[in-house]
């Protein structure tokens, strides 16, 4: 697979290209979101099978590398991107899904230092899956607690394991239940958050990480 990295830190960009490289892949780096997009962004310019990109990029070390990856999406809406954060900034995974609810990943830097997560996302990303961080899930989930009093318990859990990207099956093994369980509680969950039950996860996804946006910063 080849891989574009984004990532000033030489530390962190030399580890990520020694680690995927170790397991087979081709990998591009940049010190500058610039540098990718001027890269990647001309006419012609072959496309990488994944993007991994920093948020906060130099000159100003804010939001290039968020910008640049939304920027990159909007020109190629099919283009796999995997964003990596220092911290959870809400808005920042809202935005990914402009332009396509495929093939986009958003991750806690920490996440790095679990190899085998890490891995995990970057497959799962480049094969056309959506990859949250957990802990944005919770924040957000946090954020929203008083607007889910409608949903049970084990209703406002699976709906964290969507938000995660998990299918029903997926969720149905983590919570060691059967599929048509699963399924009511996802039915009943979109049900009254007035939301179209889908047939497409990653839609879905969608659907439930907006309105869980839109209610948390509308206070």
């Amino acid at each position: 697979m080849r891989i574009v990295i984004a990532e000033d830190s030489v530390l962190l960009l030399d580890g990520l290209t020694r680690l995927l490289q170790t397991e087979g892949h081709d990998v591009v780096g940049h010190r500058t979101a610039e540098e990718m997009v001027t890269a990647l962004a001309a006419p012609g310019s072959s496309l990488p099978d994944l993007v991994v990109t920093d948020v906060r990029m130099p000159p100003s070390h804010t939001d290039e590398g968020l910008r640049a990856a939304v920027h990159l999406r909007s020109l190629h809406p099919e283009l796999p991107v995997l964003v990596l954060s220092q911290y959870v900034e809400q808005r920042y995974a809202a935005e990914l899904f402009t332009h396509g609810t495929r093939s986009v990943g958003y991750v806690l830097k920490d996440r790095v230092a679990d190899v085998d997560e890490f891995l995990d996302a970057v497959e799962r990303v480049a094969a056309g899956g959506i990859v949250l961080d957990p802990e944005v899930v919770s924040q957000v989930l946090a954020r929203s607690r008083h607007d889910l009093d409608e949903l049970t318990a084990r209703e406002r859990e699976v709906l964290g394991l969507m938000a995660e990207g998990l299918s029903n099956t997926a969720i149905a093994d983590r919570l060691v239940v059967g599929s048509a369980a699963v399924e009511k509680h996802v039915t009943n969950i979109l049900t009254k958050l007035g939301l179209p039950v889908d047939a497409d996860t990653h839609r879905r996804v969608l659907a439930v990480l907006r309105w869980l946006d839109r209610n948390g910063d509308a206070r």
